[in-house]
């Protein structure tokens, strides 16, 4: 009689206990502060789950409180905080958020940031400057975040600031869908794509090849005899009796924006649409944007944007479709890059 072959267990080999696989399983939680909580609930239920359950607190001091109500050991966290104002507090807010994730003991944490604050402040323009950019991914690597996902940053050198994972989402195919549906016959046979600066040509270049529309470039240049003032506005391109869609990554106070559709409108556009991926509105934004040089304007949700904000003509599109699709992917280890025509 032959001898009976023995059974390797490859888990105990590896160490590993009986069922503990099982038991491990990746767990995803999203979690959120509290500077954009509609935002971060519509991502959430486009993946079918719910936020975590946190209990956030400000002392009259002003010191912030943040504890989860609900185990986090093991699981793959995506904390989503967008930064409108009051800016600091939510960078507060978020860096407490963090530390108190890693001290649960999360397996990994994702800081989901729509809109990246200080990203304007991403080099040195001046001596004696600092790159504030790089000082908040600093600090969230301190605070314990292992990956970082927004949407549009300022200036993309911010990826290299940050020492792991940046998936940095972009907005167009959002913006672009709405306007493929909603321009009118007359618009899609005039229209024609405007940077409102020389520093946003790259960006504004590839929405005219998306649309198939001519590129339009506003040059501002200084009147030698006016100091510290934009005064001239060049335009190269064709404008006349066009529809001209003025593309940008945000809109703060709105003065370049506005100054520039009034400079399309005097060399004789018909139409100006603006369209922009952060809608920070700083004041007196939203009064400039109702300027009549502006037809209509179009942003996404990356900022949360209060009732009494709103205006005619104002379009505001969601960006939790986008933020699902990304969680997801990280979560699933798939790839960000192919959501945007890229390589799997």
């Amino acid at each position: 009689m032959g001898r009976k072959k023995k059974t390797v267990d490859l888990d105990r080999v590896n160490g590993i206990a009986p069922g503990l696989v099982a038991k491990t399983k990746k767990r995803l939680v999203v979690a959120a502060g509290r500077s954009h909580r509609e935002l971060a609930a519509q991502v959430a239920e486009q993946l079918g789950t719910e936020l975590a359950p946190t209990e956030h607190r400000t002392f009259a001091s002003g010191e912030i409180y943040t504890r989860f109500e609900v185990s986090i050991r093991g699981c793959d966290v995506f904390v989503i905080q967008s930064f409108g104002p009051p800016v600091n507090e939510w960078l507060m807010e978020l860096l407490i958020m963090l530390d108190a994730l890693k001290r649960a003991s999360a397996k990994r944490i994702t800081v989901v940031a729509p809109y990246f604050p200080y990203s304007r402040q991403d080099k040195k323009g001046r001596g004696r400057e600092p790159i504030s950019a790089r000082l908040i991914t600093d600090l969230l690597t301190t605070a314990g975040a292992d990956r970082i996902m927004s949407v549009d940053l300022h200036a993309a050198q911010i990826q290299g600031f940050f020492n792991g994972p940046v998936d940095h989402l972009f907005a167009k195919p959002v913006l672009l869908e709405y306007f493929r549906q909603h321009l009118s016959e007359d618009d899609r046979a005039t229209l024609t794509v405007v940077s409102p600066d020389m520093g946003r040509v790259r960006v504004a270049d590839t929405w005219s090849d998306s649309l198939g529309a001519p590129l339009a470039i506003i040059h501002k240049r200084r009147d030698p005899k006016v100091a510290n003032q934009v005064t001239v506005h060049e335009i190269v391109g064709e404008v006349s009796g066009r529809t001209c869609l003025l593309v940008d990554d945000m809109i703060d106070t709105g003065g370049t924006i506005v100054k520039a559709a009034q400079a399309l409108k005097e060399a004789g556009a018909r139409k100006v649409i603006v369209a922009a991926t952060h809608a920070i509105f700083s004041p007196p934004a939203i009064e400039r944007l109702q300027d009549a040089a502006i037809d209509q304007v179009v942003v996404t949700d990356t900022v949360p944007i209060p009732a009494d904000e709103r205006f005619d003509g104002l379009t505001v599109l969601s960006i939790a479709p986008l933020l699902a699709r990304a969680i997801r992917e990280v979560f699933e280890d798939g790839s960000v890059t192919s959501m945007f025509g890229g390589e799997a």
